[in-house]
């Protein structure tokens, strides 16, 4: 395979007004000013898991790359809203932590605690531990569509969804060997197998599967057994995501994937040429740099 054939992985996310694009060595911004111009930004993607071995290990690593995706998308956000908005906010290491604990905590709350707590309503009624198991699974996956569902009606998330939508279109170009014009990378899918959005519902799968094995408890230790196997259920999902990437020209992965695609039609909106040129910029920025590494 030559350079010019060769493929990087990519991944992405979509910000205020723009597209974060990472790589394996790099991750760069791209965002559109009120002036209409494109700021884009290049950094170095200092991962752990390339610095201590250990860390890059089966299940260990998607424990690790959650907590990276966190903290990057945090600082994306924080670039994106200074230069959509034209305004200097800057978040320090301490306000940064907070922010991630206050989002961790809700997520916890929302999508873990609660469906357990309520779930207790309907313990009598079911003798079968695993069924029990499997219906509070359920209620989780409602509390997260209902979620889902909320936040996309806002009127700041449907851009976000756009910007999304152009993140999509413009890895899949690259993916099926595209050059990266707007009009190359606008007749692509919004949807794609890798992303984050479906990575969170295989979450909620995989918890359905794992809790439904712990038998009976009480309602505390039902609240600290799921806290607890959150990694374990982050780092089961990761993998499963990667094989998805891996294999995904396969159309059994797509048909297994397909809920998860399908949820991506309410987080992912069309974008218009002017969302899919600063996906472009973000990606092209992030695969001149890894291009350079590796030639020089």
């Amino acid at each position: 395979m030559s350079e010019d054939d060769k493929k990087y992985p990519i991944g992405g996310q979509a910000v205020i007004e723009g597209v974060m694009m990472r790589s394996k060595h790099f991750w760069a911004i791209a965002v559109r000013r009120p002036d209409r111009t494109i700021s884009t930004m290049l950094f170095k993607d200092n991962s752990l898991t390339r610095k201590y071995k250990v860390l890059g290990f089966v299940f260990i690593r998607g424990i690790m790359s959650l907590i990276e995706s966190m903290t990057l998308g945090f600082k994306a956000i924080s670039f994106s809203v200074n230069e959509a908005t034209g305004s200097e906010i800057k978040f320090s290491k301490k306000e940064m932590t907070i922010s991630i604990i206050i989002a961790v905590v809700f997520a916890v709350g929302v999508f873990f605690v609660l469906p357990t707590v309520l779930g207790r309503t309907f313990s009598g009624y079911i003798s079968n531990v695993i069924v029990y198991n499997i219906l509070e699974g359920l209620i989780r996956i409602v509390f997260f569509l209902v979620y889902i569902v909320a936040v996309s009606q806002l009127r700041d998330i449907k851009r976000v969804f756009q910007y999304h939508g152009a993140e999509h279109k413009t890895i899949q170009a690259y993916e099926n060997n595209e050059e990266l014009k707007s009009e190359n990378v606008k007749k692509y899918s919004t949807k794609h197998v890798r992303c984050g959005t479906s990575f969170l519902f295989i979450v909620m799968i995989v918890a359905i599967f794992v809790f439904a094995f712990l038998g009976k408890q009480t309602v505390i230790w039902r609240i600290i057994s799921r806290i607890l196997l959150i990694p374990v259920i982050a780092g089961i999902s990761y993998e499963f995501i990667r094989l998805a990437g891996k294999f995904s020209k396969y159309r059994i992965v797509n048909i297994l994937f397909y809920p998860g695609l399908l949820l991506q039609k309410i987080t992912t909106r069309e974008p218009d040429i002017d969302q899919i040129e600063v996906a472009i910029s973000s990606f092209k920025k992030v695969m001149e740099a890894e291009k350079t590494l590796e030639s020089g």
